[in-house]
């Protein structure tokens, strides 16, 4: 049936489904990549790993003296938990995280057709960095992590409120999300090309900051020639650039006050240790430079995806990322050819073969790539492949050194603390402050960006419905056992009875004072978790303080162990309290604050302590108060 004998309307109608259709493409791409990875992580429950502490009924609490890591993706998550039930608040986090991510690695992509986008999306949303951070239970990091291509994009756009809103998943993140989205967002700030300035007296003509805008001249009616605007030579390209930087660096300034406060005012300190701990390693057969290169290096070897240690997945994933890199040092804007409307005639429809014939440019137009080969130049560019954020054609995005720059130094991190840990713990030794540069692989980040760009613009070089089809599969080929969890890595599980007893009790005791967590150490494997490895939950369950061990034991390459200080200085008054005798050590205990002891359920090593509830796990113990 000929579209043109349909109504109008419908003809408008279907294409704004397909426009829809097409836009909503990525988000649904990274809907269907979260459900595969997640898998049983998406059952009943919460899933516990590592960093990844989700708890029933999180109550509303400050930070204490420690670093405050968990800040404030702890009161964020307790507010959620008000509205909706608090395992379906980490299940849409988790979710969030790939739609998110997917969807903002495509908003990214200059052209405008839906396969480089796709590509982009994929990548973005299923890699190696994304999947160690998971098993590694940083939900809080991939949450910045996921927004960090909106807030690149709103750099290049220009706004405060704009840039305000693109970093808001860095700001639920925390620490970790902010400094990793100020390094591409200063980057792209200080490198994105200065827009043209108009000419005095010259209307705006809502035209993208740094591209020709299209303007009518006498001696070819009807026909708009690009006409770039003279530049402002009254305000110097390196000032623009400053006030830039400097804007954006107030807004990440402004928007890490919920962490960077309680960071300032904490007593917490850093172990130079922790860089040689957190130092990024090999975890396949290329090495630790090879790894990294790949998006992985992870300093945990449970946080490494089955099987991609193996020498196929290695090479395969080091080869894919030189192709990205080289197809993002090529990266440009599409070159669009100029529309021209034919008169319209009602004449009965025929489909004949198409001959592509020489294109001929107008006066003042520049022949698109490939015209007069042969080409048809509206078919290679498309009329919708308009770059977002400004660039002309053939010109390179404006946020392409910037994410280079990001790149670069993110992976500069990443191999000095590998390879100079010496130095870098000098640093944190000097000032405490360096501190979060010791787990350097989490910046890495803005390169798995650069490679999800860089993807896509190879797939737009050579687009075909197979070169699409083969950019989408490959991520997941590649790291295919980070589906269903990781094999059975992600998995959600419900707390025993015995635990939310406890918390109750604690919770609505009205007398002041802390609760110890014992055994004294941070991390737990409980039976009714798959003995999987998870931080404490103590510390998140209760409204008043908990004291616990935050001091860490990294294993290393070569069989040893090393030990990271503790950060709260509290904790290292209640270890040397606990190594008091059996009679001495609740009264030692009392006298610093304490109020309960939650201990394991055969622990006797507490005189004069009574006993709350004795379950079959954990055991509740309240201390006396000092006389």
């Amino acid at each position: 049936m000929d579209i043109r004998s349909r109504p109008l309307e419908s003809v408008i109608m279907r294409s704004g489904w397909v426009g829809t259709a097409e836009r909503s493409a990525p988000a649904l791409l990274g809907l269907l990549l979260a459900l595969l990875a997640l898998g049983p992580a998406l059952g009943p429950g919460f899933v516990l790993r590592y960093d990844m502490v989700f708890v029933p009924d999180p109550p509303l609490t400050l930070p204490g003296e420690g670093f405050p890591r968990a800040v404030p993706s702890d009161l964020v998550v307790a507010l959620l938990s008000r509205i909706a039930p608090d395992q379906l608040v980490q299940k849409a986090i988790l979710i969030g995280i790939f739609v998110l991510a997917a969807s903002g690695a495509a908003a990214l992509v200059p052209s405008r057709r839906l396969g480089p986008r796709l590509a982009a999306a994929a990548f973005y949303a299923w890699n190696a960095y994304l999947a160690q951070r998971l098993l590694l239970g940083q939900w809080a990091l991939l949450l910045g992590v996921a927004g960090l291509p909106w807030a690149v994009r709103a750099v290049v756009l220009g706004g405060r409120l704009r840039l305000a809103v693109a970093l808001l998943p860095a700001v639920v993140g925390g620490f970790q999300a902010m400094l990793v989205s100020a390094l591409a967002v200063l980057a792209t700030a200080a490198t994105a090309p200065v827009p043209a300035a108009r000419p005095p007296g010259a209307s705006d003509t809502g035209g993208s900051p740094g591209r020709a805008t299209p303007v009518r001249t006498g001696r070819s009616p009807g026909r708009a020639v690009p006409v770039r605007a003279p530049r402002d030579r009254t305000v110097p390209a390196w000032a623009v650039r400053a006030r830039r930087v400097a804007e954006a660096a107030s807004a990440l300034g402004v928007l890490s006050l919920p962490w960077l406060v309680p960071a300032l005012l904490s007593r917490a300190v850093t172990d130079p240790a922790g860089v040689e701990a957190f130092a990024a390693r090999a975890d396949g057969p290329l090495g630790t430079v090879g790894s990294l290169l790949s998006l992985g290096g992870i300093w945990n070897a449970n946080a490494v995806v089955p099987g991609q240690g193996s020498w196929w997945s290695a090479i395969v994933r080091l080869a894919l990322a030189a192709v990205a890199v080289w197809g993002f040092a090529r990266l440009r804007a599409p070159r669009a050819a100029p529309y021209r409307a034919a008169p319209y005639r009602a004449a009965p429809y025929r489909a004949a073969p198409y001959r592509a014939g020489p294109y001929r440019a107008g006066p003042g137009e520049e022949p698109p790539r490939g015209a007069g080969q042969g080409e048809d130049p509206l078919h290679r560019a498309g009329v919708e492949d308009v770059p977002p954020g400004g660039a002309g054609p053939g010109e390179a995005p404006p946020y392409r050194a910037g994410v280079a720059v990001a790149a670069g130094g993110g992976l500069a991190v990443a191999l000095a603390g590998a390879f100079a840990p010496g130095a870098l713990g000098g640093l944190i030794a000097w000032w405490p402050g360096f501190g979060p540069l010791r787990d350097g692989q989490l910046y890495l980040a803005p390169f798995v960006l650069l490679q999800a760009v860089g993807l896509a613009s190879v797939v737009a070089r050579w687009h075909s419905r197979a070169v699409v089809a083969v950019a989408v599969a490959v991520p997941v080929l590649v790291l295919p056992t980070f589906a269903l969890g990781a094999f059975g890595r992600l998995s959600a599980v419900d707390y025993p009875d015995e635990w939310r007893r406890v918390q109750a009790i604690v919770n609505a005791d009205p007398v002041p004072g802390a609760l110890l967590s014992l055994p004294w150490g941070a991390h737990r494997a409980f039976e009714w978790n798959g003995r999987r490895v998870v931080l404490d939950p103590a510390t998140k369950m209760f409204r008043r303080r908990v004291l616990w061990n935050d001091a860490l034991l990294v294993g290393l390459p070569g069989g040893g162990r090393l030990r990271v200080a503790a950060e709260d200085p509290a904790s290292a008054a209640a270890e040397a309290a606990l190594r008091a005798g059996p009679g001495g050590r609740a009264a030692a205990l009392a006298g610093l604050g304490v109020r309960y002891v939650l201990a394991p359920a055969g622990d006797n090593t507490f005189q004069g302590a009574a006993t709350v509830f004795q379950g079959r796990e954990i055991r509740l113990l309240r201390l006396d108060p000092p006389s």
